[in-house]
Protein backbone atom coordinates (compact mmCIF):
# COMPACT_ATOMS: atom_id res chain seq x y z
CA UNK A 1 0.00 0.00 0.00
CA UNK A 2 2.67 2.54 1.18
CA UNK A 3 4.52 1.67 -2.63
CA UNK A 4 1.15 2.18 -4.49
CA UNK A 5 0.42 5.50 -2.77
CA UNK A 6 4.37 6.64 -3.60
CA UNK A 7 4.37 5.87 -7.14
CA UNK A 8 0.56 5.96 -7.76
CA UNK A 9 -1.37 2.47 -8.56
CA UNK A 10 -0.57 2.60 -12.39
CA UNK A 11 3.29 2.36 -11.65
CA UNK A 12 2.49 -0.10 -8.54
CA UNK A 13 1.09 -2.32 -11.14
CA UNK A 14 4.22 -2.10 -13.83
CA UNK A 15 6.24 -3.28 -10.55
CA UNK A 16 4.23 -5.97 -10.04
CA UNK A 17 4.10 -7.00 -13.66
CA UNK A 18 8.01 -6.62 -14.17
CA UNK A 19 8.03 -9.20 -10.81
CA UNK A 20 6.08 -11.32 -12.28
CA UNK A 21 7.81 -11.65 -15.74
CA UNK A 22 11.25 -12.47 -13.66
CA UNK A 23 9.02 -14.86 -11.79
CA UNK A 24 8.52 -16.80 -15.04
CA UNK A 25 11.44 -16.68 -16.35
CA UNK A 26 12.46 -18.64 -12.82
CA UNK A 27 10.20 -20.53 -13.14
CA UNK A 28 10.20 -22.06 -16.41
CA UNK A 29 13.79 -21.43 -17.95
CA UNK A 30 16.08 -24.39 -18.53
CA UNK A 31 18.60 -23.92 -15.53
CA UNK A 32 21.89 -23.06 -17.75
CA UNK A 33 20.49 -19.97 -18.92
CA UNK A 34 17.83 -19.10 -15.53
CA UNK A 35 19.33 -15.89 -14.28
CA UNK A 36 18.46 -16.17 -10.26
CA UNK A 37 20.09 -19.65 -11.05
CA UNK A 38 22.97 -18.56 -12.61
CA UNK A 39 23.82 -16.04 -9.68
CA UNK A 40 22.57 -18.32 -6.67
CA UNK A 41 25.19 -20.64 -8.18
CA UNK A 42 28.06 -17.83 -8.75
CA UNK A 43 27.60 -17.00 -5.05
CA UNK A 44 27.61 -20.18 -3.74
CA UNK A 45 30.58 -21.01 -5.48
CA UNK A 46 32.75 -18.19 -4.05
CA UNK A 47 31.21 -17.89 -0.58
CA UNK A 48 31.45 -21.69 0.18
CA UNK A 49 34.59 -22.66 -1.83
CA UNK A 50 36.42 -19.55 -2.26
CA UNK A 51 36.08 -18.84 1.38
CA UNK A 52 34.73 -15.07 0.49
CA UNK A 53 33.02 -13.45 3.36
CA UNK A 54 30.80 -10.86 2.09
CA UNK A 55 29.46 -9.50 -1.04
CA UNK A 56 29.08 -5.88 -2.53
CA UNK A 57 26.14 -4.73 -4.43
CA UNK A 58 27.30 -1.54 -6.54
CA UNK A 59 24.67 0.26 -8.70
CA UNK A 60 25.26 3.46 -10.85
CA UNK A 61 22.46 4.87 -10.80
CA UNK A 62 21.57 7.94 -7.28
CA UNK A 63 17.85 5.97 -7.89
CA UNK A 64 19.18 3.02 -6.56
CA UNK A 65 21.30 4.38 -3.48
CA UNK A 66 19.35 2.43 -1.41
CA UNK A 67 18.91 -0.67 -2.97
CA UNK A 68 22.13 -2.39 -1.38
CA UNK A 69 20.59 -1.95 1.59
CA UNK A 70 16.99 -3.47 0.54
CA UNK A 71 18.95 -6.35 -0.22
CA UNK A 72 20.48 -6.49 3.34
CA UNK A 73 17.29 -7.33 4.70
CA UNK A 74 16.17 -9.86 1.55
CA UNK A 75 19.30 -11.75 1.72
CA UNK A 76 20.80 -11.57 5.06
CA UNK A 77 18.01 -11.85 6.80
CA UNK A 78 16.92 -14.56 5.15
CA UNK A 79 19.78 -16.78 4.52
CA UNK A 80 21.65 -15.48 8.18
CA UNK A 81 21.25 -19.12 9.25
CA UNK A 82 22.88 -21.59 10.86
CA UNK A 83 20.29 -24.14 11.35
CA UNK A 84 19.56 -26.57 8.48
CA UNK A 85 15.93 -27.80 7.67
CA UNK A 86 16.63 -30.97 9.19
CA UNK A 87 16.81 -28.53 12.74
CA UNK A 88 20.89 -29.55 12.69
CA UNK A 89 23.81 -27.04 13.06
CA UNK A 90 25.04 -26.79 9.53
CA UNK A 91 28.55 -27.26 8.94
CA UNK A 92 28.86 -25.36 5.68
CA UNK A 93 28.75 -21.54 5.10
CA UNK A 94 25.28 -19.84 4.60
CA UNK A 95 24.66 -16.27 3.71
CA UNK A 96 27.65 -14.29 3.18
CA UNK A 97 27.49 -10.25 4.30
CA UNK A 98 25.60 -8.04 1.80
CA UNK A 99 27.22 -4.33 1.50
CA UNK A 100 27.19 -1.56 -0.72
CA UNK A 101 27.31 2.33 -2.50
CA UNK A 102 26.79 3.78 -5.07
CA UNK A 103 29.36 3.63 -7.41
CA UNK A 104 30.23 7.09 -7.15
CA UNK A 105 30.27 7.20 -3.90
CA UNK A 106 31.92 3.62 -3.30
CA UNK A 107 35.11 4.34 -6.05
CA UNK A 108 36.54 7.03 -3.61
CA UNK A 109 35.92 4.93 -0.20
CA UNK A 110 36.26 1.30 -0.59
CA UNK A 111 37.15 0.24 -3.95
CA UNK A 112 40.63 0.20 -3.29
CA UNK A 113 40.16 -2.95 -0.92
CA UNK A 114 38.44 -5.00 -3.41
CA UNK A 115 40.93 -4.25 -5.79
CA UNK A 116 44.03 -4.43 -3.73
CA UNK A 117 43.04 -5.93 -0.40
CA UNK A 118 43.65 -9.21 0.80
CA UNK A 119 40.04 -10.35 0.58
CA UNK A 120 37.88 -11.96 -1.64
CA UNK A 121 34.64 -9.69 -2.59
CA UNK A 122 32.54 -10.70 -5.27
CA UNK A 123 30.87 -7.61 -6.65
CA UNK A 124 27.57 -6.76 -8.55
CA UNK A 125 27.37 -3.72 -10.34
CA UNK A 126 24.37 -2.48 -11.84
CA UNK A 127 23.87 0.64 -14.46
CA UNK A 128 21.18 1.51 -16.69
CA UNK A 129 21.89 2.47 -20.51
CA UNK A 130 19.62 5.10 -20.44
CA UNK A 131 19.61 8.00 -17.69
CA UNK A 132 16.65 9.43 -16.52
CA UNK A 133 17.99 13.09 -16.33
CA UNK A 134 20.12 13.13 -19.43
CA UNK A 135 22.46 16.18 -18.88
CA UNK A 136 25.63 16.45 -21.28
CA UNK A 137 27.92 13.76 -21.35
CA UNK A 138 26.99 12.66 -17.53
CA UNK A 139 25.75 9.43 -18.40
CA UNK A 140 28.35 8.56 -20.91
CA UNK A 141 31.16 9.26 -18.52
CA UNK A 142 29.46 7.75 -15.60
CA UNK A 143 29.05 4.25 -17.71
CA UNK A 144 32.51 4.57 -18.35
CA UNK A 145 33.35 4.07 -15.12
CA UNK A 146 30.91 1.60 -14.94
CA UNK A 147 32.58 -0.42 -17.20
CA UNK A 148 36.14 0.51 -16.60
CA UNK A 149 35.60 -0.68 -13.10
CA UNK A 150 34.58 -4.45 -13.70
CA UNK A 151 37.51 -4.92 -16.47
CA UNK A 152 40.07 -3.55 -14.19
CA UNK A 153 38.74 -6.43 -11.48
CA UNK A 154 38.66 -8.59 -14.12
CA UNK A 155 42.07 -7.97 -15.65
CA UNK A 156 44.43 -6.07 -13.19
CA UNK A 157 47.42 -4.24 -14.45
CA UNK A 158 50.73 -6.61 -14.76
CA UNK A 159 54.19 -5.48 -13.67
CA UNK A 160 54.97 -4.88 -17.46
CA UNK A 161 51.89 -2.91 -17.78
CA UNK A 162 53.22 -0.61 -15.17
CA UNK A 163 56.36 -0.51 -16.73
CA UNK A 164 55.73 0.37 -19.93
CA UNK A 165 53.80 3.39 -18.51
CA UNK A 166 56.35 4.68 -16.62
CA UNK A 167 58.85 4.44 -19.66
CA UNK A 168 55.95 6.10 -22.30
CA UNK A 169 56.26 8.88 -19.47
CA UNK A 170 59.82 9.35 -19.43
CA UNK A 171 60.48 7.82 -15.84
CA UNK A 172 63.86 5.34 -15.27
CA UNK A 173 62.69 2.34 -13.83
CA UNK A 174 65.51 2.73 -11.40
CA UNK A 175 63.88 5.72 -9.87
CA UNK A 176 60.34 4.23 -10.08
CA UNK A 177 61.49 0.65 -8.61
CA UNK A 178 59.91 0.87 -5.09
CA UNK A 179 56.58 2.53 -6.70
CA UNK A 180 56.18 -0.27 -9.26
CA UNK A 181 54.42 -3.15 -6.92
CA UNK A 182 51.91 -0.74 -5.64
CA UNK A 183 50.63 -0.30 -9.18
CA UNK A 184 50.00 -3.80 -9.89
CA UNK A 185 46.87 -5.34 -9.90
CA UNK A 186 46.05 -8.94 -9.23
CA UNK A 187 42.79 -8.91 -11.29
CA UNK A 188 40.79 -12.26 -11.44
CA UNK A 189 38.53 -10.37 -8.96
CA UNK A 190 35.10 -11.75 -9.63
CA UNK A 191 31.92 -9.69 -10.63
CA UNK A 192 27.88 -9.37 -12.15
CA UNK A 193 27.09 -6.39 -14.53
CA UNK A 194 23.80 -6.02 -14.43
CA UNK A 195 22.87 -3.68 -17.73
CA UNK A 196 19.39 -2.73 -17.89
CA UNK A 197 17.94 -0.12 -20.53
CA UNK A 198 16.18 1.70 -18.19
CA UNK A 199 15.59 1.80 -14.58
CA UNK A 200 11.38 1.86 -14.58
CA UNK A 201 8.91 0.32 -12.55
CA UNK A 202 8.49 -3.00 -14.60
CA UNK A 203 12.53 -2.95 -14.47
CA UNK A 204 12.69 -2.36 -10.38
CA UNK A 205 9.98 -5.70 -10.22
CA UNK A 206 12.21 -7.77 -12.06
CA UNK A 207 15.95 -6.61 -10.73
CA UNK A 208 14.03 -7.08 -6.68
CA UNK A 209 12.74 -10.60 -8.69
CA UNK A 210 15.89 -11.71 -9.67
CA UNK A 211 17.59 -11.12 -6.25
CA UNK A 212 14.62 -12.95 -3.96
CA UNK A 213 14.60 -16.22 -6.82
CA UNK A 214 18.53 -16.41 -6.25
CA UNK A 215 18.22 -16.18 -2.31
CA UNK A 216 15.34 -18.69 -2.26
CA UNK A 217 17.57 -21.18 -4.88
CA UNK A 218 20.85 -20.36 -2.54
CA UNK A 219 18.55 -21.58 0.57
CA UNK A 220 17.26 -24.71 -1.07
CA UNK A 221 20.60 -25.49 -1.65
CA UNK A 222 22.06 -24.54 1.67
CA UNK A 223 19.06 -26.73 3.30
CA UNK A 224 17.83 -23.50 5.67
CA UNK A 225 14.62 -22.07 5.91
CA UNK A 226 15.46 -18.58 4.08
CA UNK A 227 12.25 -17.20 4.75
CA UNK A 228 11.89 -17.18 8.49
CA UNK A 229 13.63 -14.80 11.10
CA UNK A 230 13.89 -16.22 14.44
CA UNK A 231 17.23 -14.28 14.82
CA UNK A 232 15.72 -11.40 15.79
CA UNK A 233 13.70 -11.98 18.08
CA UNK A 234 15.86 -12.63 20.82
CA UNK A 235 16.94 -8.94 20.59
CA UNK A 236 13.03 -8.20 20.95
CA UNK A 237 12.07 -10.17 23.99
CA UNK A 238 15.13 -9.20 25.96
CA UNK A 239 14.00 -5.43 25.10
CA UNK A 240 10.85 -6.01 26.81
CA UNK A 241 12.19 -6.88 30.21
CA UNK A 242 14.90 -4.05 29.93
CA UNK A 243 12.24 -1.21 29.47
CA UNK A 244 10.62 -1.29 32.32
CA UNK A 245 14.37 -1.47 34.35
CA UNK A 246 14.94 1.88 32.62
CA UNK A 247 12.30 3.34 34.29
CA UNK A 248 13.22 5.16 38.02
CA UNK A 249 16.73 5.26 39.37
CA UNK A 250 17.03 2.43 41.03
CA UNK A 251 20.24 0.23 39.81
CA UNK A 252 19.71 -2.66 37.42
CA UNK A 253 21.49 -5.96 38.67
CA UNK A 254 19.59 -8.38 36.31
CA UNK A 255 21.74 -8.61 33.34
CA UNK A 256 25.84 -9.10 32.62
CA UNK A 257 28.49 -7.03 34.18
CA UNK A 258 28.69 -5.28 30.44
CA UNK A 259 24.70 -4.88 30.10
CA UNK A 260 24.11 -3.70 33.33
CA UNK A 261 27.43 -1.08 33.37
CA UNK A 262 25.76 0.04 29.96
CA UNK A 263 22.58 0.44 31.68
CA UNK A 264 23.39 2.27 34.73
CA UNK A 265 25.68 4.64 32.78
CA UNK A 266 22.45 5.48 30.95
CA UNK A 267 20.82 6.02 33.67
CA UNK A 268 23.07 8.13 35.43
CA UNK A 269 23.84 10.38 32.55
CA UNK A 270 20.34 11.04 31.05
Amino acid sequence: LSIALTIGYGHFIELLEGAHEMDEHFRNTPYADNLPVIMALLGIWYNNFYGSQSMAVLPYDQYLHRFSAYLQQGDMESNGKSTSRRNESVSWQTGPIIWGEPGTNGQHAFYQLIHQGTKLIPCDFIAPARSLNPIGEHHPILLSNFFAQTEALAFGKRREQVEEEFIAAGKSLSEVSELIPHKVFEGNRPTNSLLIKKITPHSLGKLIALYEHKIFVQGVIWNIYSFDQWGVELGKQLAKKILPELEGISEVKSHDASTNGLINSWKNWR
